[in-house]
């Protein structure tokens, strides 16, 4: 079965001193590839705000759905997937880069869906944060037929290196499903 991507862009900026540093807009970064039927949706972009390199920065994505237009396909299940690239920052090098293994991603519960079958996610609450070193399942229909939509706010938890210099980051968080 094909697959639908769609990518959000993520900035974050670090600072060495308690002063808040402005970080530029993160870019949007989107590709698509076609499943017929399924589609997933993602915020153009997200800030993450200002956080402290030694530290943790936590924020939301914005809303991500998906939406099962097959009708009464039997059943019609799907996956969705989530993954990262390291976050980086002009000029590049193991001082200027945020390993995807630093980076944490839970999805959280359903905020709003429609439709039959049973919706799971990936990770319900920050107990079951998973890193993005690797593709992870961020959300899943396991039973169920008919047309279906749902929505889900993830969150995204960096743990900043105390070595990396201070600016502002960017990366990628790729959804997909399947």
């Amino acid at each position: 079965m094909p697959t639908l991507l769609a990518s959000l862009g993520v900035a974050l900026t670090l600072a060495r001193v308690a002063a808040p540093v402005e970080g530029a807009a993160p870019p949007r970064t989107v590709q698509l590839a076609l499943t017929v039927g399924v589609d997933i949706t993602v915020p153009a972009s997200a800030n993450l705000g200002t956080g402290f390199v030694g530290g943790v920065l936590t924020g939301q994505l914005g809303t991500v759905q998906v939406r099962d237009q097959r009708g009464n396909v039997n059943p019609n299940l799907w996956v969705a997937t989530v993954s990262a690239t390291a976050f980086t920052t002009a000029g590049g090098g193991a001082q200027r880069t945020i390993a995807n293994g630093q980076i944490a991603y839970w999805s959280g519960p359903v905020v709003h869906s429609s439709g039959g079958g049973t919706l799971v996610p990936g990770q319900p609450t920050s107990a079951q944060a998973v890193t993005l070193n690797v593709t992870r399942e961020a959300f899943r229909k396991t039973a169920g037929n008919g047309n279906n939509t749902v929505s889900w706010a993830p969150t995204i938890r960096v743990t900043v290196p105390a070595t990396i210099v201070a600016g502002t980051y960017q990366g990628t968080i790729t959804h997909s499903v399947a």
